[in-house]
Parts: C-alpha cells; sequence; structure tokens
C-alpha cells in the first residue's frame, strides 16, 4: 500500500530472483479502501509516492502501477471476491470486512497486471494464505511466493504504521518480538498447552503501560486452524495495540 520500506523492497528482490534479469518485475502501490473498516486509519495512512518512485528505481524495478479508486473501483461497483474459510479467524474476526477487501483488490490486480509470480510478505501471514487459496479456487495462473519478514535491530516487524508510534511507544512495541522469543523458549522445552501460553503472553504484554492485546492465537500453518496445543512447527500469531496504533505480527516456533 505504499510509504515503501526495506521489507517491501525485500519483496521486490525475492521477485527478482524469481524471474530472473530478463524477466519484469512489477510493483503495485494502492491503499485499498475496501479493505479499511470505517473507524480505521484510511485517511491517515502513511503515503509517500514520490519516495516509492525513487526506493523502487534503485531496486531495478521495471513497471509501478499506481491506479486511482476511480479506476479500481468505478461507480456504480458492487462486486466482490469473498473467501469464507481461512478468512475466519485472527486478523478476519477482528476486522470483519477486510480479507474481503483484500481477496477483491488481488484478483483485480492479478487479472489487470497478469503476473506469472507474486509475491507476499510473511508478516501477514494469514493473508498470504488467504491470497494462496484464492489462486488455487479460482484458477489464477500465478504462482504466490510468500518472502521472510524483514525486521529492525531490535526485531520489531518492519510495517508503515510503525512511523505512528511515539519514541516511547517505539521502544514498547518490540514486546511483540519479545512475546514470540517466549513463546518459541517455552515450546522449546516441550509441547504446552495453547490456552496457558496466551495467559503467559498476554501478562508479559500488559506490562508495557501502552500495550493493550487484541488477540494472541495458535494456530496449524496449512489449515489455519486454531492449536489446542503448541510444539515446534506450531504458528504464533498476535496484533497488539500500542497507544493508537495496531501492530501485527506472527512466527513459526
Amino acid at each position: 500500500m505504499g510509504c515503501l520500506h526495506d521489507g517491501h523492497i525485500s519483496l521486490v528482490r525475492r521477485a527478482r530472483r524469481a524471474v530472473g534479469r530478463r524477466g519484469k518485475v512489477v510493483v503495485s502501490i494502492y491503499v485499498n479502501p475496501t479493505q479499511f473498516a470505517p473507524n480505521e486509519d484510511l485517511a491517515r495512512y502513511p503515503r509517500n509516492l514520490p519516495g516509492d518512485k525513487r526506493l523502487c528505481a534503485q531496486a531495478g524495478v521495471d513497471a509501478l502501477f499506481v491506479p486511482s479508486d476511480g479506476q479500481m473501483y468505478p461507480q456504480g461497483f458492487s462486486t466482490y471476491v469473498a473467501e469464507e474459510k481461512l478468512s475466519r479467524t485472527m486478523e478476519g474476526a477482528a476486522r470483519p470486512t477486510h480479507f474481503r477487501g483484500v481477496t477483491t483488490i488481488v484478483a483485480k490486480l492479478f487479472h489487470i497486471v497478469l503476473p506469472n509470480v507474486a509475491v507476499f510478505g510473511a508478516k501477514d501471514f494469514q493473508q498470504a494464505a488467504i491470497v494462496q487459496k484464492m489462486a488455487r479456487d479460482l484458477d489464477f495462473p500465478v504462482k504466490i511466493v510468500i518472502a521472510p519478514t524483514r525486521r529492525e535491530g531490535d526485531g520489531l516487524a518492519m510495517s508503515s504504521r510503525n512511523q505512528y508510534l511515539t519514541a516511547a511507544q517505539r521502544a514498547q512495541a518490540t514486546i511483540l518480538w519479545r512475546a514470540i522469543q517466549q513463546a518459541r523458549a517455552s515450546v522449546a522445552r516441550g509441547p504446552a498447552r495453547a490456552a496457558r501460553l496466551k495467559e503467559q503472553l498476554a501478562k508479559l504484554i500488559a506490562m508495557q503501560p501502552d500495550a493493550r492485546l487484541d488477540y494472541i492465537e495458535f494456530f496449524d500453518p496449512e489449515t489455519l486452524a486454531p492449536a489446542a496445543r503448541a510444539g515446534k512447527g506450531t504458528r504464533l500469531a498476535l496484533a497488539v495495540f500500542i497507544g493508537g496504533t495496531r501492530l501485527i505480527d506472527n512466527a513459526s516456533l
């Protein structure tokens, strides 16, 4: 959605490896209104198209696709794409209209750009899984590649929304990564009840004065089904408000 950072550029580099020097790498930049709820941050979402163009040029991007709202959602638009299984939990439960907007816009982008390969980041793991499912179910002739999450030196997952944070909040935001590390340490000693681990992580997060937990979930990375017990290979996802900024992260245990 623009306001690019090194996490996004790592996706560009992964796309280049996939298509080779002679292939064409296209970056779409579009802040998609249908994936925001009315009370979310669409109006103030960070935008920096001149900076995005500069970064893409430096990264060797061949083309930018930067459509307008009128082009993507012309007057009278009323057709949507909805995945109805993987989108029920986690982000789908917390933001009920979110994934319908994501799958609709990605389907439209696929039809317009006609890519052979599309690269998505693992930071939005559920989103990437849903896009994979959509492409498979609807016979899109595109290979979905999921690239690793890029992190700052202190472990915070790179995100355009990080710039909302004050200096004090930025220091507290590392609690998401610390929660992941604590869960990994627990699982390294052996499988554990997911409910018990959630309680422990919730207490850890609550120690930060500006942190408010949205959800913690342990789940199967293939089906996204909640896991009653967490062990090696289980995936953890969490969403935490730091002040007014909602951050998400996930990792394999």
